[in-house]
């Protein structure tokens, strides 16, 4: 092991404290355009195995459309439960 010292950073300071001041940025910082929906239900995880072809193709897929696969597969899954 070499006898190297890094050095972390310096303490801070009064005039650091000043130029940061987190409370005045949380106060005056704008709110998000679109807060995302907390979903109304608690999630459960599914985990299902499937060929590493149709995985491929999937995920191209939605990759194609810009949507994710856990959505795309919420929603068939959805498809399916309300048809049977």
């Amino acid at each position: 092991m070499s006898g190297k010292k890094i050095q972390i950073g310096g303490k801070p300071t009064a005039s650091r404290a000043a130029a940061g001041n987190a409370d005045e940025w949380v106060s005056n910082r704008a709110a998000p355009a679109e807060a995302p929906a907390a979903p109304a239900e608690k999630m459960k995880r599914l985990t299902i195995d499937v060929t590493e072809s149709m995985h491929r193709e999937f995920k191209r897929k939605c990759a194609d459309k810009g949507v994710k696969i856990a959505d795309v597969a919420r929603e068939l899954i959805g498809e399916w439960v309300r048809k049977s």
